[in-house]
C-alpha cells in the first residue's frame, strides 16, 4: 500500500523546501524526500560555505582602504578562525535545525533516494535498503538539482580532483591549490582559498573570465585576483592529469606545453542535472537531461500535467534564488493559482562574492543587441561618488546600465565595487518592474551613499 499525498516533492534543497513549504501553507498534504542533508548543496556544499570563507577576507581589504583603520591591521586572517566560522555556518554539517523548521511548515519528511516509479508514485529507497512508495493525488515535484560536471580529461576522475564541495568543505589549506574554470564558482575560490594563504593558480580556457557578463567583469576579477597573488591563465587547457594512486601531489599538463604540480585541484567547469536515477523513463522522459518544463514548471511530454520541476534539474536558471522563485510557482500553480514564470529568464540577478563585488540583473548589452532590441548603454565610474570615496580609499569601480531607447526602461544593469551586491536590488525593481527613466530620475539616492550612481547613469543618459 502506497503512503497518498496530495504533493510529492522529490529533493528538499532549497527549491524543494519552498515548492513543499508553499503547497502545505495552502492547505495541501506534501511529503519531502531526500537522501542527503535537508537544505541541500547551496546550504552546506555551495553558497553558504563559500561566502563564509569569502567574507573575512573581503572585510580585511576593505579596512585596509579605510585611514585609520589599516595601521590597526596587525596580520593576516587566521586561516583556521575562518575554517571554524564556514563550519559554524553550515551548521556542521547537521540538518536538525532544518528537519524541525520542516515540522513547522507542516512537511512529512522521507529520508531515501527518491525515484519515479510511473505515473504520480515515487518509490523511496532508505539506507538500509527499506523502500516506500509515495502516491501524489495531484502532483509530484522533481527538485533534485544538479551536480558538478568533470570533463573527460585523461587522468582527471582517477585524480580524484575536488569538486564544489570539497573545494568549499576542506578542513586543511593546500599549500598549492590548482583551479581549472573561468566561471564563478572558479574564480570565488580561487580568492578565498588564496586569502587563506595557499599558492593558487586558475586555469580557464577562455580569453576571458566570466564571459556570460559584461566584458570589464571578467577584466576586473582578472586584475583583483592577480593583485591578490594568483596565477591567471587564460585561453588555456588542461590536456591530461596524473596523480598516482589518487592521492599526494598532482599534476597537470597544460595546452601551452607547460606542467603545473599541486596538492589539491579544483575542477569547477560547470554543472549538470541531477537525472539519471529519477526514473525518468518510467514516465516517457530521457534519463540524464533537464527536465524541459512550460512557464508553469510542468514538465513537457508527460500526460496529465502532473509532473512538475524546479531549479537547476529544469535547466532553465541555475541560481539557488532562481530555484526558490520557480518554486513558488510551482506552489502557487498546484494549489490552483494562476501563476507563470518569467523572471528567470528576464530579470535575473546575481552577485559574485570576490573583492570588488560583482552585481548583476537582466541583459547585458551583447544580449540585448543579438534580441534586435533598440539598445542604448551608459558607464558611470563608481570612485567618481563621493559615497565610495568614504567607504574607503581607491575603491574604485564600474557601473553600466543597458536600456530600450523604444520604451526607456532599463533591460540590464552591472555594477563592479565594493559590496555592490547590496545595491542590486533597486536595479531588480527596475529591470522587473520596467521602470522608465523618468519615473527613475524621481527615484532620488540618499546622499552621501554609494547609490548615488544612479543618479550618475541618468545624468550621463541626458536627464
Amino acid at each position: 500500500m502506497a503512503d497518498v499525498f496530495d504533493v510529492v516533492v522529490v529533493g528538499g534543497g532549497p527549491t524543494g523546501e519552498n515548492a513543499g513549504a508553499r503547497a502545505a501553507a495552502a492547505g495541501l498534504s506534501v511529503a519531502l524526500v531526500e537522501h542527503e542533508l535537508l537544505g541541500g548543496e547551496c546550504s552546506y556544499w555551495a553558497c553558504i560555505p563559500s561566502k563564509a570563507l569569502l567574507r573575512p577576507a573581503e572585510a580585511l581589504w576593505l579596512v585596509k582602504q579605510v585611514p585609520g583603520s589599516r595601521e590597526a591591521i596587525k596580520g593576516p586572517l587566521v586561516a583556521s578562525a575562518v575554517l571554524e566560522h564556514r563550519d559554524s555556518m553550515v551548521k556542521h554539517y547537521d540538518d536538525d535545525s532544518q528537519a524541525k523548521w520542516a515540522e513547522r511548515a507542516k512537511l512529512t519528511v522521507v529520508r531515501g533516494h527518491g525515484k519515479l516509479a510511473g505515473p504520480r508514485k515515487v518509490r523511496v529507497e532508505s539506507q538500509d535498503g527499506t523502500t516506500r512508495e509515495l502516491e501524489a493525488r495531484r502532483a509530484v515535484v522533481l527538485a533534485t538539482g544538479s551536480r558538478p560536471r568533470i570533463p573527460d580529461i585523461p587522468g582527471l576522475r582517477e585524480a580524484r580532483p575536488w569538486d564544489n564541495r570539497e573545494g568549499t568543505g576542506a578542513r586543511q589549506v593546500p599549500r598549492r591549490l590548482l583551479v581549472l574554470g573561468g566561471g564563478v564558482v572558479a574564480v570565488e575560490l580561487a580568492q578565498a582559498w588564496r586569502s587563506l594563504g595557499s599558492e593558487v593558480t586558475l586555469v580557464a580556457r577562455g580569453k576571458a573570465l566570466l564571459s556570460r557578463f559584461e566584458p570589464f567583469v571578467g577584466e576586473r576579477v582578472a586584475q583583483a585576483l592577480r593583485e591578490s597573488g594568483v596565477t591567471v591563465l587564460l585561453g588555456t587547457t588542461a590536456t591530461s592529469v596524473s596523480r598516482p594512486g589518487g592521492q599526494g601531489e598532482v599534476t597537470v599538463k597544460l595546452s601551452t606545453g607547460a606542467e603545473h604540480r599541486a596538492d589539491a585541484l579544483l575542477v569547477a567547469m560547470g554543472r549538470v542535472p541531477h537525472t539519471d536515477a529519477l526514473g525518468l523513463e518510467t514516465v516517457g522522459l530521457k534519463s540524464g537531461e533537464a527536465v524541459r518544463v512550460d512557464d508553469q514548471l510542468r514538465a513537457k511530454g508527460v500526460e496529465g500535467g502532473w509532473l512538475y520541476a524546479c531549479g537547476d534539474v529544469n535547466g532553465r536558471n541555475l541560481l539557488t534564488h532562481m530555484g526558490k522563485y520557480q518554486a513558488r510557482l510551482v506552489g502557487d500553480v498546484i494549489a490552483g493559482k494562476k501563476a507563470s514564470a518569467w523572471a528567470d529568464s528576464r530579470a535575473t540577478p546575481q552577485v559574485i562574492f570576490t573583492h570588488p563585488q560583482v552585481a548583476s540583473v537582466g541583459l547585458t548589452e551583447a544580449q540585448a543587441r543579438e534580441t534586435g532590441l533598440p539598445v542604448r548603454t551608459v558607464e558611470y565610474d563608481l570612485g567618481k561618488v563621493t559615497g565610495t570615496a568614504l567607504f574607503g580609499e581607491d575603491l574604485g569601480g564600474i557601473t553600466k546600465l543597458v536600456v530600450d531607447e523604444k520604451r526607456r526602461v532599463v533591460l540590464g544593469a552591472t555594477f563592479v565595487g565594493p559590496e555592490v551586491g547590496e545595491m542590486l536590488h533597486a536595479a531588480t525593481i527596475a529591470v522587473a518592474g520596467e521602470v522608465s527613466l523618468d519615473t527613475l530620475w524621481h527615484a532620488v539616492p540618499s546622499f552621501p551613499t554609494m547609490s548615488e550612481v544612479w543618479l550618475r547613469l541618468l545624468e550621463t543618459y541626458g536627464l
